[in-house]
C-alpha cells in the first residue's frame, strides 16, 4: 500500500464535508471506518473509507436506526 493510500483526519473531513471535531467524535463513540493511530497521528486507509461508503449507501435509513440500536 503506498503511503497515497492514507487519508489524515483533515482529508477525510474534507471528503465528507464534515469537521475533524465530527470525526474525533465518531472515533470516540466507535462510528466511522476503520483507523491507525500511531504516535498520535491518526490515518484512515482508502479501501476502509471506501467500504464504509459503500455500507452506508446500501443501507436505508431505517436500516441504520436500527443497527445504532442494536448497539445501544
Amino acid at each position: 500500500m503506498t503511503e497515497n493510500s492514507y487519508l489524515t483526519q483533515a482529508q477525510l473531513a474534507e471528503r465528507w464535508q464534515v469537521t475533524e471535531s465530527t470525526l474525533e467524535r465518531w472515533r470516540s463513540e466507535g462510528i466511522g471506518p476503520v483507523y491507525l493511530k500511531m504516535m498520535g497521528r491518526v490515518r484512515y486507509r482508502l479501501p476502509d473509507i471506501v467500504a464504509f461508503e459503500e455500507d452506508a449507501l446500501r443501507r436505508s435509513t431505517s436500516q441504520r436506526a436500527s443497527a445504532r440500536n442494536e448497539q445501544k
